[in-house]
């Protein structure tokens, strides 16, 4: 039972960590920063066990021999007592996980894989960083998940009824993964083009990667119009030659404003929302609360602001769907306020829904149980 009780405790710890990293990857802090944080939550991850087995279980008060709890010092129990409530909210969250249910707005939904990896006959990595986590075992990185969607949304216009949008987002120009590996995402897109493109940010990570952007996104076909924003990786580096560069393909960047764009014949309000690193949120109050309102952000931390503003759809990405999903507990590290809460998938809140993707890519190119994907939404009326 003692043995029990302290590996209760090792995973409450773990799970405090996470929690505190989790919310801090949230702010608009500098990547030197965010990094020294990380240095930090692995050695408390690494060395705590041995620390707990040794000093609480062997030593001290010997809780693994002969010793008993009413015999270890009160600082003991302050830490274990800590550390079981990190074990609860482990308890707490894997239960929200495996309990959550997709809205019932989320009408339909089917998926099928393109192994990039065995079409190539190799996994497309180049020189870059952290090659060797794409190089490892079960990495799921080069199985794309093409998946298709429908929604129904209850003030859609009957003109817009059957509307496509390629939800893309989070592709990690690194070097690290091969140019070809885009390219083949996007002759995938491109068998079957939508009427618009969504970009939700967080495409270069690299800058020599900026000229990947014509045979990539230049090249993605739209029957209406390509929308972009940018994301905390593009903060990071130089996000105006990106914008340049995207704007001179012919996409259109709606970062920090809101406005309206005809599609079919109708006009919708669209809106981008790079904050809290970049510009300032959209304002969609100057316009008609009848007009069907679309928001793009980067981080799926903007809900509640997208609520506020009476917005239809909210496109996101930002937190990959944790990359790695454990068995029965779900995504582990997601770099949101609300934790892995939202790290991926379709959820509504009166009177928005949300669609927050799972990216194609990442400067930590590991994937495990959590494929990349690019989402092909259709809306309906309904």
């Amino acid at each position: 039972m003692n043995l029990l009780l302290i590996l209760f405790a090792i995973a409450g710890h773990a799970t405090l960590w996470i929690t505190l990293v989790n919310r801090l990857h949230a702010r608009p802090w500098p990547e030197q920063w965010l990094r020294s944080l990380r240095h930090v939550h692995d050695a408390f991850l690494l060395g705590f066990p041995p620390i707990l087995l040794l000093g609480a279980g062997l030593m001290g008060p010997r809780l693994l021999l002969d010793g008993k709890w009413s015999d270890a010092f009160w600082l003991w129990h302050v830490l274990f007592g800590i550390c079981w409530l990190g074990g609860i909210r482990l308890i707490y969250v894997s239960a929200r996980h495996m309990l959550t249910r997709n809205p019932a707005q989320l009408s339909k939904e089917e998926a099928h894989f393109i192994d990039i990896a065995a079409e190539f006959g190799r996994r497309p990595v180049d020189e870059g960083p952290y090659q060797f986590m794409a190089k490892l075992p079960l990495n799921e990185q080069f199985r794309v998940q093409v998946t298709q969607k429908t929604l129904a949304l209850k003030n859609l216009p009957a003109e817009l009824d059957g509307l496509t949008i390629w939800h893309i987002s989070d592709w990690h120009f690194s070097g690290t993964i091969e140019r070809t590996f885009f390219e083949r995402v996007v002759m995938e897109m491109n068998r079957k083009p939508a009427d618009l493109v969504c970009f939700t940010g967080d495409l270069i990570d690299r800058m020599k990667c900026v000229d990947w952007l014509e045979s990539t996104l230049g090249s993605i076909q739209a029957s209406e119009a390509r929308f972009f924003i940018l994301g905390n990786h593009d903060w990071n580096k130089q996000p105006d030659p990106i914008r340049q560069r995207l704007t001179d393909l012919g996409w259109i960047d709606v970062s920090s404003r809101s406005m309206e764009y005809e599609v079919r014949g109708i006009q919708i309000v669209i809106g981008g929302d790079e904050t809290p690193w970049m510009g300032t949120r959209p304002d969609f109050s100057m316009h008609d609360n009848n007009v069907f309102r679309l928001l793009m952000s980067h981080t799926p931390d903007n809900f509640d602001f997208a609520r506020q503003q009476s917005v239809d759809l909210m496109l996101a990405g930002h937190t990959h769907g944790g990359q790695v999903q454990l068995p029965l507990i779900g995504p582990v590290y997601s770099p949101s306020k609300h934790g892995c809460k939202y790290s991926s998938g379709t959820f509504f809140e009166a009177p928005t829904l949300m669609h927050v993707s799972r990216g194609l890519a990442g400067i930590h190119p590991l994937r495990w149980r959590c494929p990349p994907e690019i989402t092909r939404l259709t809306l309906k009326r309904g």
